[in-house]
């Protein structure tokens, strides 16, 4: 069901009300905790199975089909209720068990990235199949370890009777940063109590920096055709349009405060060097610490692309694909997750598993320093705001939310590469997901059982958000944009 955002305030104090009435001694907080981590250690052959699946699979945004219908089908044959296609994406779904209230939601992603697939290999080299795509972010591991964390939960909570819901959310398109944008556009996430997220790294730590609010939009131009030679002035360049559109933007730097990031690419400018372009489109992101600063940010970008569209007599239009806000911190549920980390430690990796690093990282040419075994220690306050951006954030503006990551990969190496394709097929990357598995478990029962923890957690959340009702960036009605099945 979906709550009204105008009353989360007066709804937030109703919950906590009712958190506080249950009746903790009918259930050891610690009891359901041990139980869920002995299930998840049980689950251990799974997440490697799933694991490998994944990586195999190595689906890009909105075209992971298999991904998704494999990680699906794993949580119906456990029991639960999956509704797939939700939010207007084939490769979103919800998967459901238990019934009652708290409802807790555990996070899972398992989309790939274009064209830097390697074999499991410290050097550059292709897959033998050939598949282009690779798991460069290690989702692979993601959507495995969350899927069988929320099993491990639903198994503690059969076992003992719990009252509550368990929700699996499958969120495709994370690298575009989509599937949880229009997922809490639609309220998929209203009416949850709380959230658990984890992340493939290259260290073992709470998260604790906000990011950075994103603008993910195109621009395109249209003109007229011409013979570039022969009569050029019959022509209007839209190509002209985005060199314009862009030397502006890049002005437009010096005059932007530190925090401002702004890039982008031309996926189309023309087709041969004597036809005037008709046809082209530059696609921008533009991220801040708030959002207030990326939209102004942004309607200054429209404008200087409005002034290109004039000076070359072109016409032009505009498409917001996705924005996000920075990432809502919750500070009992950052707290109550370092425990649960240090409780399983940090991926006791092999010989062999330190060694792939090292010969990895001789490749690249940086420090052979292997991979981290220690977690990290929670600092006091936030950490100043990465370069990134994340899908999560919707999600944790809406529910209190908390994420770690877990090292599946060696330090120095470049993320998001073919380097980090190959760590994420290794025997140690799925070590680091079974600890992930088994610090969701621990934190989704603590999360079930624990109502002072989930009160304290919903007044940090109001007072983070000022209880301002969410606000998708994404305009109310406006379609995913999904690509054509099979694409790349």
């Amino acid at each position: 069901m979906s709550i009204d955002r105008v009353g989360r305030p007066a709804l937030a104090a109703a919950l906590m009300a009712a958190f506080l009435a249950y009746p903790i001694a009918a259930q050891s907080v610690e009891a359901g905790k041990q139980a869920a981590l002995d299930h998840a250690v049980g689950l251990e052959a799974l997440v490697g199975e799933m694991s490998s699946r994944l990586w195999d699979f190595s689906e890009i945004a909105l075209q992971e089909h298999q991904s998704a219908g494999y990680l699906a089908g794993v949580l119906e044959e456990e029991g639960f209720s999956v509704e797939s296609g939700v939010a207007g994406m084939p490769t979103a779904f919800v998967a459901s068990w238990g019934s009652g209230r708290p409802i807790v939601g555990v996070l899972a992603e398992y989309d790939a990235l274009p064209n830097i697939g390697n074999s499991v290999h410290p050097g550059r080299a292709p897959r033998e199949d050939g598949h282009p795509h690779g798991q460069g972010c290690g989702h692979n591991l993601f959507g495995a370890a969350s899927v069988a964390a929320a099993i491990a939960i639903k198994r503690m909570m059969a076992d003992q009777g719990t009252v509550g819901t368990i929700r699996l959310y499958g969120t495709p398109a994370e690298e575009t940063v989509v599937g949880k944008v229009y997922m809490a556009r639609d309220g998929l996430f209203d009416d949850l109590d709380a959230s658990i997220v984890w992340h493939p790294g290259q260290r073992t730590a709470v998260s604790n920096n906000r990011a950075r609010s994103l603008n993910n939009f195109e621009v395109t131009f249209r003109g007229q055709a011409a013979h570039g030679a022969a009569d050029p002035w019959n022509g209007r360049s839209a190509l002209d349009a985005v060199e314009l559109m862009n030397h502006g933007v890049n002005m437009m730097r010096e005059h932007v405060e530190p925090s401002a990031r702004i890039h982008y690419v031309i996926p189309a400018a023309g087709d041969a060097p004597n036809v005037v372009p008709e046809y082209a489109k530059v696609w921008y992101y533009v991220r801040d610490t708030t959002r207030v600063a990326v939209e102004e940010n942004y309607q200054w970008i429209l404008d200087i692309a409005a002034g290109a569209a004039r000076m070359t007599r072109t016409e032009h239009e505009s498409f917001l694909i996705t924005g996000v806000h920075s990432y809502t911190l919750v500070r009992p549920l950052q707290e109550a997750m370092q425990a649960n980390l240090e409780r399983v430690g940090a991926p006791q990796f092999s010989a062999a598993d330190h060694e792939f690093a090292r010969e990895l990282q001789s490749f690249l040419e940086v420090e052979t320093s292997g991979l981290r075994d220690t977690i990290d220690h929670l600092a006091d306050a936030p950490l100043p705001a990465g370069g990134g951006s994340s899908d999560v954030a919707e999600v944790s503006y809406i529910t209190p939310t908390v994420e770690f990551s877990v090292t599946t990969a060696a330090e120095h190496v470049p993320w998001h590469s073919w380097a980090t394709s190959a760590s994420h097929g290794t025997a140690g990357a799925i070590k680091g997901a079974q600890v992930a598995t088994r610090a969701l478990a621990l934190m989704g029962a603590e999360l079930m059982l624990d109502a002072d923890l989930l009160a304290r957690a919903r007044e940090a959340h109001e007072r983070e958000t000022g209880g301002e009702p969410y606000n998708s960036p994404v305009p109310e009605g406006q379609a995913v944009p999904l690509p054509e099945r099979g694409g790349s």
